[in-house]
């Protein structure tokens, strides 16, 4: 059975698993990647999330800056005449990509000099419905995007509030919306072509018994594969402690029989480039979790 998915995902979608270092184990310590920092506006607020503008600090959300579209251009200049094995960019931040009009010129602008390099970009989802023309458009063929929960009951405890189409909703009510137009981005953009990656980040004390539920609704929902990330404590989560590698090892069993699972995710940085296997981790969180989490 598990083969078989993999073989499912792997046959519909090589142009993307073959070599792209997020969906392919084996190509995530030999493909490059560049993540470009051009997306600094949010529209929902997760309780595990700070955004900072930090040269040093290894996690999502942090960049050394914010660039501009042209400025990412020069960037995957630079880097694609540095490195033969940059086969991918995308768009992860520093915060919400598809709420960013400079996401998609920045993709436009790339997609236009190097077609051929693989288009990523990684999302909560809020607005992926009404925005995938727009990504096939500007040449992107693969979207993440991070579902921690299927009841709202349980998602309320993870987001602050949730801003769509200027008026802002907090509670179980911003937590019903921003579940209902993930599975809705996800199905819709699976309709449409694309491949999607589902992140869920493992809260221990929050979503653990939610992670076979969220990998059977994904599965359901047209999503390929699913990345089951550890919580590092920050914000809401500061005093938390993170899942323990017996947690994860569970969770991503248990959701395993519904869809594949990508196990080295590093969390990376949003203006990260190079081999995603050949970078060090560098907080404590990270370093414990490059040694235990990823490569068991």
């Amino acid at each position: 059975m598990k083969e078989e998915r993999w073989g499912d995902v792997g046959s519909k979608f090589s142009h993307v698993t073959s070599v792209h270092p997020c969906y392919n184990e084996k190509m995530h310590f030999k493909t490059a990647r560049i993540h470009l920092p051009v997306a600094p506006k949010c529209n929902i607020q997760c309780g595990y999330c700070i955004r900072k503008i930090d040269k040093c600090e290894h996690r999502p959300g942090v960049t050394s800056g914010i660039i501009t579209p042209q400025e990412a251009l020069e960037r995957v200049d630079k880097y694609v005449g540095e490195m033969e094995n940059l086969k991918v960019v995308g768009i992860a931040g520093p915060a919400e990509a598809l709420a960013n009009e400079s996401t998609f010129e920045t993709l436009r602008l790339v997609h236009e000099k190097y077609p051929d390099l693989i288009k990523c970009v990684a999302s909560n989802g809020l607005l992926l419905s009404e925005k995938i023309d727009e990504l096939k458009a500007v040449g992107v063929s693969s979207v993440t995007v991070t579902v921690n929960a299927v009841k709202p009951e349980t998602a309320a405890k993870i987001y602050h509030w949730v801003r769509y189409h200027d008026k802002t909703y907090k509670g179980l009510e911003a937590a019903e919306l921003l579940l209902e137009k993930q599975w809705e981005g996800i199905r819709k953009a699976s309709e449409a072509g694309l491949i999607v990656k589902t992140n869920t980040v493992l809260l221990p004390d929050i979503n653990m018994d939610e992670i076979e539920d969220i990998a059977k609704k994904a599965a359901e929902s047209g999503a390929a594969i699913m990345n089951i990330i550890p919580l590092i404590p920050l914000y809401d989560f500061e005093g938390s402690e993170p899942p323990t590698c017996e947690d994860l090892n569970l969770v991503r069993t248990l959701a395993e029989e519904y869809m594949p699972q990508f196990r080295l995710c590093q969390q990376c940085r949003a203006d990260a480039v190079g081999v995603p296997g050949e970078e060090p981790c560098g907080s404590p969180v990270q370093k414990r979790a490059q040694s235990e989490y990823y490569h068991g």
